[in-house]
């Protein structure tokens, strides 16, 4: 029976042969590798990358899709929603093999997904995501650029990150209303942080681009000031001018 797609989970299938090729051979997938897919959909990914793989986990939320996979040699369905995944649970399984994160995100959700991915990147080797493009240009914007802002430095702080893909709305069935990219996410790990770090340098993140055509000295100014912080910040600056060099440096002196 041919599969619907549903709007709620923000289905968009490839389609598309030759880019599912190109997909794979920019994951270029090796036995061996503790490979998970989120959102395996109608297997366009999943088949080539188990063929190549020898073993593979999908994490799938449609019941229907997560039937159509069961019981395929090498593939693990775990039938659930991707933020409620402990993928901590999935690379101590895996150990001593670091995870490779791949899919074809919901667009829907996709920010949440990369933020639910970003406390575990000390466990993962690369991610492989098919985004909207102006999610990926956001996730790679330079300071002083209108993409510039929460998302830029969060993600910036944790990985390389590298469009390698551009792909078409014809690419999928059926064609979504906005240009898609593949981005790899590559972690660093001279960024390991303590969670109270991270946690601070989320928060202070989140409070300057709150209102990012103000001057920082009203916003994370006055937050700063309020938890004594009497370190040399320039505050006569919009959060988007701000490195996140900068922004993980403030971090880490005030946690």
């Amino acid at each position: 029976m041919k599969h619907r797609p549903r709007k709620r989970f923000g289905q968009h299938f490839l389609s598309d042969e030759s880019v599912v090729e190109a997909i794979v051979e920019c994951i270029h997938p090796r036995p061996g590798e503790a490979l998970v897919e989120i959102g395996p959909g109608l297997g366009a990914m999943t088949l080539p990358l188990l063929a190549r793989a020898g073993a593979l986990t999908v994490i799938e939320l449609d019941r229907d899709l997560a039937a159509r996979l069961r019981g395929r040699a090498g593939l693990t369905v775990i039938e659930a929603d991707v933020l409620a995944v402990d993928f901590a649970a999935l690379a101590s399984k895996a150990a001593p093999a670091p995870l490779r994160i791949v899919g074809n995100l919901p667009y829907n959700i996709s920010t949440p997904i990369l933020f639910h991915l970003l406390p575990v990147a000390g466990l993962v080797h690369d991610q492989h995501f098919m985004l909207q493009r102006e999610v990926v240009e956001r996730m790679a914007a330079e300071p002083g650029s209108k993409s510039y802002g929460r998302l830029s430095v969060m993600l910036q702080w944790r990985y390389r990150i590298e469009q390698v893909l551009a792909v078409p709305p014809a690419a999928f069935e059926p064609p979504p209303m906005v240009d898609s990219a593949v981005v790899r996410m590559c972690p660093l790990a001279e960024a390991a942080a303590s969670a109270a770090q991270a946690a601070c340098l989320s928060e202070l993140v989140t409070i300057a681009f709150s209102q990012r055509r103000k001057l920082l000295r009203h916003t994370l100014g006055r937050w700063l000031r309020q938890r004594g912080y009497g370190g040399a910040f320039d505050e006569q600056r919009r959060a988007e001018e701000v490195p996140v060099a900068e922004y993980v440096a403030l971090a880490r002196a005030l946690a």
